[in-house]
């Protein structure tokens, strides 16, 4: 199992996503995990929450499904044809989706050399709203053919927005976040400090071992990135700041957050114990995953004052 994403539901549950096992769980400490979208969810794998509603994007079934934080299915959204059949991301209060549409790649993978858009939607109205680093791409060559992919362990971008349409993206090769406020005016971050990690022969013999035997030479062929991107992952806070989510080097034990606010500017350092990642935050929580040889564990850490 590996959880990917998570949403809080308020006094004490949250709601978790496992793409690898095809599950959604409401979780409650001291109690058995709950379920939800049986028969209704094929393939999920994003999760977003607009108000008190859960969003789950499922690819197979190629739509979005709206559940109350009881398991109750309330309704379905189709993906957008006019965008390639992309699923939303975020949905604001006022009502407006936003997606992310990816360049097409193309027969040699040079489509990626562009980037991807986010766009805000309400109705017939689509509107871009920021844009995506590309990829870092190298040269691949298979059977007698030179194809461009996106390099092992390298970073990109982060995004999100908050329910007054305010948009959010954490730029990996800036090490910074912007913010596109609801008039589009646009604020850029402040770049933060960080150490230099470079990809190791151990980061690699990790990332490799995710795989089975007869698929790891042709992820082999690919080419890894020389430094680790400054940050794994963002996370939307309840007080409209984002947390960064350091990455750290082979056999550290003590994972650090950088807390960024709407100026983009730094204005704390988190930190726990653990090999786990912060999924989701709430007031005064933080709900860690541990990825394991059995499983997932969650673990519940509050937020000092």
């Amino acid at each position: 199992m590996d959880v990917t994403a998570a949403e809080p539901l308020g006094a004490g549950r949250w709601v978790v996503l496992a793409p690898e096992d095809r599950k959604v769980l409401v979780v409650e400490f001291g109690k058995k995990p709950v379920a939800i979208g049986a028969g209704e969810l094929d393939q999920p794998f994003q999760l977003f929450k607009a108000g008190d509603t859960l969003w789950v994007d499922d690819w197979s079934r190629r739509r979005a499904t709206a559940w109350s934080a009881d398991g109750k299915l309330l309704g379905t959204l189709p993906a957008n044809d006019q965008l390639r059949g992309a699923l939303p991301r975020a949905r604001d209060n006022a009502g407006r989706w936003y997606y992310e549409l990816r360049p097409l790649p193309g027969k040699d993978g040079s489509g990626n050399r562009d980037s991807a858009n986010i766009l805000r939607v309400s109705g017939p109205k689509m509107d871009t709203v920021a844009q995506l680093a590309p990829y870092d791409l190298a040269e691949v060559v298979s059977e007698g053919r030179r194809r461009l992919e996106r390099r092992l362990l390298s970073g990109t971008d982060r995004w999100g927005a908050f329910g007054d349409g305010t948009v959010w993206v954490a730029r990996s090769d800036r090490n910074r976040v912007d913010w596109v406020a609801p008039d589009g005016q646009v604020t850029e971050g402040r770049e933060l400090p960080d150490r230099v990690l470079p990809v190791t022969d151990n980061d690699r013999e990790l990332f490799l071992n995710r795989f089975d035997p007869g698929l790891r030479p042709s992820v082999e062929a690919i080419p890894f990135a020389a430094i680790k991107p400054p940050f794994e992952q963002a996370v939307p806070a309840p007080d409209g700041s984002v947390w960064l989510v350091k990455n750290r080097a082979v056999g550290d034990t003590t994972r650090f957050y950088q807390v960024v606010n709407r100026e983009g500017r730094f204005v704390q350092e988190f930190s726990h114990p653990g090999i786990g990642r912060v999924i989701a935050l709430a007031e005064g929580e933080a709900l860690v995953a541990e990825t394991y040889a059995e499983g997932v564990r969650l673990l519940r850490f509050s937020i000092p004052k």
